[in-house]
């Protein structure tokens, strides 16, 4: 089945949801700390049934694989799907505009992909599913076990917290609070420290708004989606957009990242795809009507099959696109205690009303109550294209002004102006804008407590933001962008994997160079000899595929 959806769907879905793994295997530099640290990661960690097998998760469907799956060499099934989905596609969609098959066909392979991998109707896990035995029996060790033994403090990796993550926020903030008093009881400690990422984040934001910080040292985020994020947030209310350098951007920092593990095949159609120039020539009304709808229909399946049934998703909603969201995926009667999906819509209102309304005032209400906190936020690459914010500074899935809580920032093509500059300069603010001058840390909710690193993905925890994360979290005191050897904002190396302060010099690392003129410039002589180099590699990957 991973073969069925690679080559079936992975052009309609990498214009939509991809959220990977987080790094795990690097050490931070040696820190010290009596206070245990509790990690908290996001949406990464695979969920599995009852049987111990793993569940559906996004990642799978760019894997040409089928070693893992153990699948046949038999491509009938292949056709079959294929024909699915590509027959109402091409016939009924893009000829006569009439796309309610190709919706339903569409939801149908994406079901049978993604199986238990879905919530049911109130937001709740199928029976048997969620994280793995092995991280189960890790949570039961280190609540009956003090890790802090002979090395005379506590690391980062000794009490991690695993939880099913699609689940409901609150509910895993109770669950978290548990695991709190438990590591308290066992470490004879008085408070703990959270250092999260991703969706950790909204969960920790959870757990601060019901229970405080009365147990909690010190709080540090990186790449937080809990004041919303742009790739979740804006699909899930339908604010689609496509921009074909947008896509060649985004194609460009995932095979330097390697976060993509698409086979030839698929690199080669979409390569097709954008050479044969019609994102740039046909009309933007009939460009954006045809894109619209088949992104329509990519969401509208995950959101019955799996992805929008995730309560965690929706908290990455951002206030502004919430109401949209709520009619987009459910309809104009979502209020309708009848409601099919009434239960998991409860839960997302629940949240909305307890968090979402009162972010500003649960993050601030960390260091008014006396706890540590940092923030770090990451950017220099192509947000995921099917946002309307395609030009936002952005770490490919969430802009720097969510996750630093506030900065202002100029887009992907221009730099904030020199005005704006010197009204901050003025101000005695002008230490906070960046090198690259593409962002004013002054207007976050911490200015002094929020660091920005270029060239660090959402993808990437790098040891440098594990130890400012673990170093301020765990310190008697609050610590500042001035109490560490790098600045407040830095560069970091991912060749190298070092980090350095950032300079004008040094700060230009993106692997494309964003012009929006030529960007939106088309040169037909140009376009031909592209799509016809491509048409000639698509076909011949296309005959070495069928010849498996």
């Amino acid at each position: 089945m991973k073969k069925i959806i690679s080559v079936l769907l992975a052009v309609l879905m990498i214009l939509t949801l991809s959220i990977p793994a987080f790094a795990q295997n690097i050490d931070p530099e040696e820190s010290r700390s009596q206070i245990p640290v509790i990690r908290i990661l996001g949406d990464g960690e695979p969920m599995y049934d009852a049987e111990g097998n793993k569940l559906f998760h996004i990642r799978s469907a760019f894997n040409e694989s089928d070693d893992e799956a153990g699948e046949s060499d038999d491509n009938s099934e292949i056709y079959a799907s294929i024909a699915n989905v590509l027959k109402p596609f091409l016939i009924d969609g893009l000829l006569n505009d009439e796309w309610d098959a190709y919706y339903e066909n569409l939801e149908k392979e994406i079901a049978e992909l993604t199986g238990d991998a879905k919530l049911d109707c109130n937001g709740n896990a199928i029976e048997g599913t969620g994280i793995s035995q092995e991280r189960q029996e890790f949570l039961d060790y280190a609540i009956t076990h003090n890790k802090k033994g002979s090395k005379g403090y506590y690391g980062l990796y000794d009490y991690h917290f695993w939880y099913d993550w699609r689940l409901d926020p609150l509910e895993s903030a109770d669950k978290l609070y548990d695991y709190i008093q438990a590591v308290k009881k066992v470490t004879k400690c008085d408070k703990v420290a959270i250092n999260a990422s991703c969706i950790g984040t909204i969960v920790t934001t959870a757990y601060v708004s019901k229970y405080g910080v009365d147990d909690i040292q010190g709080i540090g985020y990186t790449g937080s989606l809990a004041n919303g994020a742009e790739i979740l947030s804006e699909s899930i209310s339908g604010k689609f957009d496509t921009n074909s350098a947008a896509i060649n951007r985004i194609l460009m920092d995932s095979a330097y990242l390697g976060i993509f593990n698409f086979g030839e095949f698929i690199n080669t159609t979409i390569d097709m795809v954008l050479a044969t120039g019609l994102v740039d020539f046909l009309e933007k009304d009939i460009r954006d009507n045809i894109y619209n709808k088949v992104a329509y229909g990519v969401t509208s399946a995950l959101a019955l099959s799996t992805f929008f049934t995730y309560p965690s998703y929706w908290a990455a909603v951002s206030a502004e696109d919430y109401e949209d969201a709520l009619v987009y995926v459910f309809g104009e009667n979502y209020a309708d205690p009848n409601h099919e999906y009434a239960g998991l819509i409860k839960k997302i209102e629940n949240y909305d009303l307890k968090v979402r309304q009162n972010f500003s005032a649960i993050i601030r209400s960390i260091s008014e109550n006396g706890a540590n906190f940092a923030a770090i936020s990451k950017y220099g690459f192509q947000i995921l294209p099917i946002c309307e914010s395609y030009d936002a500074v952005s770490d490919q899935f969430v802009s720097v002004e969510k996750s630093s809580f506030g900065a202002t920032t100029s887009t992907i093509y221009d730099t904030l102006s020199d005005n704006y500059i010197l009204s901050r300069e003025q101000l005695n603010l002008g230490k906070y804008i960046s090198p690259d001058k593409q962002i004013d840390a002054s207007t976050c909710i911490y200015p002094d407590y929020t660091w920005f690193v270029k060239n660090s993905s959402h993808s990437e925890y790098t040891s440098y933001e594990k130890k400012i994360l673990y170093d301020v979290s765990t310190a008697d005191e609050q610590l500042t962008v001035d109490d560490f050897p790098w600045s407040q904002f830095m560069v970091y190396d991912y060749d190298t994997d070092t980090m350095e302060a950032m300079s004008e010099e040094n700060c230009n690392t993106e692997q494309w160079q964003a012009d929006e003129e030529l960007d939106n410039q088309s040169k037909m002589f140009k376009v031909l000899i592209n799509f016809v180099t491509a048409l000639l590699k698509w076909f011949r990957q296309l005959f070495s595929f069928f010849e498996k």
